[in-house]
């Protein structure tokens, strides 16, 4: 049965005005874009089908997958650590930062910047680091906000979601010091303020890891505001927490899985911030963290692995499904609360599967109960996981075996919900009677419902006591289906026709550097064509009408003369400087189908060059613009880096309020100068 907790928790978020209006903005928002994002894929159902079968082949064989990865990731100079539990975890954490600078003595307290993970959520990480006298710093926008509320996140990749402005505005006025406002732009510019200083002295960076490569053992993190690159790049030491499902077998599986992520989670092709990273810094590097560690994280997921819930580990953590979720869109994630009141860390559909999973079904089973098992969820999901099954596997009780006809202890439902259940299933098992009963209930119901109201029937459901019975549709779905598929088939015709008549000039518009520009100007980029001989007079001209005196710089830069920029009055830095206005890059290739730079670290090309200043500049050959991210990672200089940042437009963040703000830990402006010949 349903906790009383739980019950008091949906009636309270219910009744939050504020809340309701926060959480129908943040999901309708996130489903148009998510909608928009996907209109750009034409073949978006085949590559769910694909990313299905890549994950559902990492599961059945994670063990073969997770020996390949952690080889080739040790190989590469990142120390592995593999946790059964939270416990173990937590204690590795805590290792590796009092070790910081300890040199035989006790350990001293450490400022730590983190950037989101969920993993570190689930193990409730910060409490213990805080509880050994670690100072840690949340640097996500949404998450810096709920930690200075002392709160849990409310939605995967939302955390403030359940927040309005002025919420914000009176909580920055608080804990910051600043004037009272509700100016979005405001609140995010001192955020970057705040945690620009923990980025520049935190003595540990603690990250999660959105995918790992078994054939490459690369640490793949994806962001939109640029503190994850900060947070593995500025401190000298780097801790990645991972689940131990999140693998994909090949770079080719990892560019499939992130043209689906991006899209399913914020609405982007793909995010601002994508990092490939294979080694700590090596010795002719600028920056770069010295020290890596990786923290496999089992806790659950073995246990998981041979459940009947298996298909659970498919999930990349889009939470997409929380934003199609009716119920969630109520409740938030905060109302999703266990046995003994604590937030579950995962919340939503997948949360509901995950959270008892993971944790416990005897502490958060009855979360599964949060659902209309509409199928909402499992539409939205971009692996094709199948929701509505899984939950109701939980609703059924004890999945501790794969096997189907296993016998539940039905410790999620009531006796006469079991009842109603099985005797649903005997009847939707057969065409022939679940015809009748539709049939019979529409009549029933005709009969009935205007009277609902006088019949006494349970209160505790509803019906009769505040309202009536809707009336069931007198011919069943599939009669009315079978009438009107023909107008369908018209109208799918009539649509088709108009694709292929666009097709023609979106062809066009999609050749290399054309589409290019036209990607990257549309997310706040600027894109500058130019010949080899105007290049150098063409950046000068942009830099003196900047006021930019200055710029961190790479060693090299094809095409570009720097006698001639420092006859000009501009000086090539070639140390890490975050007072610099600007810093300059190249790139090994720029892809056109997303508006992306691909720029790789290496000697004399330090990645802060691309991240610490307010003005980034590239440049690039146009010869180096590819069509799309799997031509860009099979580059050499992709897979032999320390690490490789794909830019994709200046900073930006949507978490307070879903409102677009440009410029958050990472560049204002990006500006691209593509030279021909």
């Amino acid at each position: 049965m349903t906790p009383t907790r739980f019950k008091e928790r949906i009636r309270t978020s219910i009744a939050n005005e504020a809340l309701q209006i926060a959480l129908d903005n943040n999901a309708q928002r996130r489903v148009n874009g998510r909608i928009a994002a996907f209109a750009s894929l034409p073949d978006w159902k085949e590559r769910r089908q694909r990313a299905h079968a890549v994950r559902a082949d990492v599961i059945s064989h994670l063990d073969e997958y997770l020996n390949q990865f952690i080889a080739k990731v040790s190989g590469n100079g990142i120390i592995v650590h593999r946790a059964k539990d939270a416990a173990e975890a937590v204690k590795t954490v805590l290792e590796i930062v009092n070790r910081v600078g300890a040199d035989g003595h006790p350990p001293l307290p450490k400022l730590i910047a983190k950037s989101k993970s969920m993993v570190s959520e689930e193990i409730e990480l910060n409490h213990f680091l805080g509880a050994a006298g670690h100072r840690v710093a949340e640097t996500d926008l949404g998450e810096y906000i709920v930690q200075l509320r002392g709160e849990k996140p409310a939605h995967i990749i939302t955390p403030a979601v359940h927040l309005r402005r002025h919420q914000v505005g009176q909580l920055f006025h608080e804990k910051l010091g600043i004037p009272y406002t509700e100016d979005i732009p405001t609140l995010t510019n001192t955020a970057r303020k705040v945690l620009r200083e923990v980025f520049l002295t935190a003595d540990v960076g603690i990250s999660g890891v959105n995918f790992g490569v078994a054939e490459t053992g690369t640490l793949c993190i994806v962001t939109n505001e640029g503190n994850g690159r900060m947070v593995t790049t500025m401190p000298p030491i780097h801790i990645a927490l991972m689940g131990m499902e999140r693998i994909v077998p090949t770079l080719d599986d990892l560019a499939l899985m992130l043209s689906l992520l991006p899209r399913s989670a914020t609405g982007q092709k793909i995010t601002v911030y994508t990092q490939l990273i294979h080694s700590p810094r090596r010795a002719d590097e600028l920056d770069g963290a010295r020290e890596r560690h990786l923290v496999i994280v089992d806790n659950g997921r073995s246990r998981l692995q041979h459940s009947a819930l298996q298909e659970a580990l498919y999930c990349i953590r889009c939470g997409a499904c929380l934003n199609a979720c009716p119920v969630f869109r109520e409740l938030g994630g905060h109302a999703y609360v266990g046995d003994d009141d604590s937030i579950a860390p995962y919340p939503g559909p997948i949360g509901s599967i995950v959270s008892p999973g993971l944790l416990g079904l005897e502490q958060f089973g009855h979360l599964a109960q949060a659902s209309s098992l509409c199928g909402a969820c499992k539409d939205a999901c971009p692996v094709d996981i199948d929701l509505p099954k899984l939950l109701t596997r939980v609703r059924a009780g004890n999945p501790s075996s794969k096997k189907q006809n296993e016998r539940h202890d039905g410790i999620g439902l009531s006796f006469m919900s079991r009842i109603g259940l099985h005797a649903y299933g005997v009847i939707a098992s057969s065409p022939r009677l679940f015809r009748l009963s539709q049939k019979l209930a529409g009549i029933g119901t005709r009969i009935v419902s205007p009277f609902s109201q006088w019949l006494w029937i349970p209160s505790f459901t509803g019906w009769g006591y505040s309202k009536d019975f809707p009336r069931f549709a007198t011919k069943t779905f599939r009669e009315r289906f079978h009438r009107e598929d023909t107008k369908g088939a018209e109208i799918f015709s009539k649509k088709k026709e108009e694709r292929i008549e666009e097709e023609p000039s979106k062809v066009q518009s999609a050749n290399g550097v054309g589409r290019f520009t036209e990607e990257l100007t549309a997310l706040g980029g600027n894109v500058y064509r130019v010949s080899k001989a105007e290049l150098n007079d063409k950046l000068i001209e942009f830099l003196k009408s900047r006021n930019i005196d200055a710029a961190l710089m790479w060693d090299q830069v094809e095409g570009v003369d720097e006698v001639r920029l420092t006859e000009a009055g501009v000086r090539a830095v070639r140390s890490v400087d975050p007072t610099l206005k600007a810093g300059i890059t190249g790139a090994v290739s720029a892809i056109a189908e997303t508006g992306t730079l691909v720029i790789p670290s290496g000697k004399g090309q330090p990645l802060s060059a691309s991240l610490l200043s307010e003005t980034h500049i590239a440049v690039v050959k146009s010869s180096q613009v590819v069509l799309s991210l799997e031509e860009a990672l099979l580059r050499n200089e992709v897979r032999d880096a320390s690490a490789v940042a794909l830019v994709t437009g200046p900073s930006r963040t949507a978490d307070i309020e879903m409102t677009l703000t440009i410029g958050v830990h990472g560049p204002k402006e990006l500006h691209v100068f593509v030279v021909d010949g």
